[in-house]
């Protein structure tokens, strides 16, 4: 199929009339305000040298942001689509600085493709994939892999409640039982490898009590975004309110789940990429060499760094091997 759109959600922290913005705005009680949601990597244009280098079959990169853009950026490009907030989300949820906001309406951006993968910007392609990666036959590839939900979102202190509110509506409406008797191939599949273990432990529970989190590019047909809305209108609307993201908030992973559980997913080996929470030097060291001999095909390189003094040193060390895989301009660079 060549109908596949990538979705990447973009933002400058450093960028003063954004902060101006925000600042006349008070998170309330509920606020995630965490500042690793904000800092700047500097690594954005590796993102699109390997997009131009491993997924050259890509129909549209919609880019999206609340009005800046790199200076590096080479707007002109064919298949770039500029998509600022105001183009797609509703007028009385803006200015919003919640990614829940963000990222729960992105059905809505004018002309997006039915197939779409989308990407947070820390996710980088670091080795040639396929279409079949995200597609199958129409249906996005996955793993949807039976898991207990954390309430810790990078296994330390963040406090991650959202798992726990997409279960809650998954459960709502489908039936555990049900659904896997419905699709049996799909949930016990020799795909997942030694991860199928964690879905056997999980059987007795009559219930969803969550789901392995796999933090790499997320394929999404949009009829299933179309399709909650629908039923949850006034849950996702109220959720999109929010100036910033909220504990109790639910995220776009209900949109994934919502897949699972009406079998409309295609099953996909979870080790085919990586996520690393780059807590330390010990951590960036290991990501990098995965970076670099290719390991993954794509990799999530997570801010989890609690010391400020090692921020910098474990920027370079990850910047250092985008580098050295991806080291020309792509023209979606001036």
């Amino acid at each position: 199929m060549s109908d596949i759109d990538f979705v990447l959600t973009y933002l400058d922290p450093n960028d003063v009339e954004w902060q101006k913005e925000k600042n006349k705005y008070s998170p309330d009680k509920f606020a995630d305000v965490n500042p690793n949601r904000y800092r700047d990597w500097n690594n954005l244009q590796y993102f699109f040298r390997g997009v131009e280098k491993y997924a050259p079959w890509v129909r549209k990169m919609h880019f999206v942001t609340c009005g800046h853009l790199p200076k590096w950026l080479n707007t002109d490009h064919p298949k770039l689509n500029i998509v600022k907030h105001e183009d797609y989300i509703p007028k009385e949820w803006l200015p919003t600085f919640s990614s829940r906001c963000i990222d729960m309406n992105l059905h809505r951006i004018a002309g997006l493709s039915e197939h779409f993968v989308y990407f947070n910007d820390d996710m980088f392609l670091t080795a040639p994939v396929k279409e079949e990666v995200f597609f199958k036959n129409g249906l996005p590839c996955d793993s949807a892999i039976l898991n207990p939900a954390s309430v810790t979102e990078d296994g330390q202190t963040q406090i991650f409640l959202s798992p726990f509110i997409d279960l809650s509506l998954i459960n709502h409406y489908f039936d555990r039982k049900s659904v896997m008797r419905s699709y049996p191939a799909k949930w016990i599949n020799l795909k997942y490898g030694p991860e199928l273990f964690r879905t056997l432990n999980m059987l007795p529970y009559p219930r969803f009590r969550g789901f392995l989190p796999i933090h790499l590019p997320y394929s999404y047909n949009k009829n299933v975004y179309e399709k909650v809305w629908e039923l949850e209108k006034d849950r996702l609307e109220e959720v999109s309110s929010h100036k910033f993201r909220e504990l109790t908030d639910p995220n776009h992973w209900l949109f994934s789940y919502w897949q699972y559980a009406s079998g409309k997913f295609t099953p996909r080996n979870p080790n085919l990429g990586h996520a690393y929470q780059l807590r330390d030097e010990q951590m960036a060291r290991k990501a990098g060499e995965a970076i670099v001999k290719h390991r993954y095909k794509m990799v999530c390189l997570n801010d989890a760094i609690r010391d400020v003094e090692e921020f910098e040193k474990i920027i370079a060390i990850v910047n250092t091997s985008l580098e050295q895989i991806l080291p020309e301009k792509s023209l979606y660079e001036k």
